[in-house]
């Protein structure tokens, strides 16, 4: 992120939560940053409480739609990020509540702008709240295959670094597991988890 961001991230609270005005936050840094925070504190005040999928949908458009600078959402989505990596110290129907909406706004947000790796732990760790055992179940079924795996995955990256090493092309190669919510979206279609082919895939980046 750049310098604009990560200002406006630190202070993403202090329009909503102290008596600090925007035109301070310009004074002190710059127009950007307060924009930035202005924009995430827009997004603080909607309301998300509403269930049905045509609202959702809406709510969804008018974020995108508010939002002239993508920096905003980034933002939001980290700061949502954060909340839901503590929500530990919030009681159950907080807890609950919140992965629901984390799911229903926060990760097709995090889809649309290609955040998919905040998009991964958004849904895993709602997951953990809204079906702990299930969570729990899945997490060891996959621990067991990725060790079970690791000696195969590391003979299939050495051959292959080796061939594309060998005809000079310039590569990257990384290893990905599917994550917990995927793999019990696949599992709630039917599938057991030896069935999923990409469960575990080898990416392979080149020019």
């Amino acid at each position: 992120a750049d310098c604009d961001t990560l200002c406006a991230g630190m202070l993403h609270d202090t329009l909503e939560d102290t008596e600090t005005t925007k035109e301070e936050i310009t004074e002190l840094f710059n127009e950007t940053v307060a924009n930035l925070v202005d924009g995430v504190t827009k997004l603080a005040k909607m309301n998300f409480s509403s269930k049905e999928e045509q609202n959702l949908a809406n709510t969804r458009k008018i974020i995108t739609g508010i939002t002239e600078d993508v920096r905003i959402i980034i933002i939001k989505l980290a700061d949502r990020l954060h909340n839901m990596r503590t929500l530990q110290y919030k009681n159950i129907y907080k807890q609950k509540e919140n992965a629901i909406e984390t799911l229903d706004i926060f990760v097709p947000l995090a889809y649309y702008i290609g955040q998919y790796r905040i998009k991964s732990e958004l849904e895993d760790l709602s997951l953990r709240y809204l079906n702990p055992d299930l969570y729990r179940q899945i997490s060891e079924e996959k621990n067991i295959i990725e060790l079970s795996s690791e000696e195969c995955l590391k003979e299939m990256v050495y051959k292959i670094n080796n061939l594309l090493t060998d005809r000079d092309i310039p590569h990257e190669i990384k290893v990905r597991t599917k994550n917990i919510y995927g793999i019990y979206k696949k599992k709630m279609e039917g599938s057991k988890i030896t069935d999923i082919h990409d469960l575990l895939a080898l990416k392979i980046m080149v020019d």
